[in-house]
């Protein structure tokens, strides 16, 4: 059993940038990828970054490429998620997952994620 917790979310203006981070409760968070969602009001859960377990592959949705950046530090069981020149359509919750099944890749299917996060509240003000 994983347990994740996300923090760092917030109100921020356009332009502006947040850092999420989310804390594992398990202790072989190396073996492990992981990956960020968010859900947007009346919208499906959509992947947003992912991490394989040693940080060396990333992959992003088209819709954060060039903004946002995810690192994994596995010494401290933590991933982060900078985000930076954020938008009004960036406005969502915001969930941390773990990869156990595939952790040398970043699939960005949820159907890979095994635990999830309560998720924490970003929102961009126009």
């Amino acid at each position: 059993q994983v347990q994740l917790v996300e923090s760092g979310g917030g109100l921020v203006q356009a332009g502006g940038s947040l850092r999420l981070s989310c804390a594992a409760s398990q202790g072989t968070f190396g073996s492990y990828g992981m990956g960020w969602f968010r859900q947007a009001p009346g919208k499906e859960r959509e992947f947003v970054a992912g991490i394989n377990w040693d940080g060396g592959r990333t992959n992003y949705a088209d819709a954060v490429k060039g903004r946002f950046a995810i690192s994994k530090d596995n010494a401290k069981n933590t991933v982060h998620l900078q985000m930076n020149s954020l938008r009004p359509e960036d406005t969502a919750v915001y969930y941390c997952a773990a990869n156990m099944q595939r952790p040398t890749i970043v699939p960005s299917s949820n159907r890979y994620y095994d635990y999830w996060g309560q998720g924490t509240q970003v929102t961009v003000s126009s």
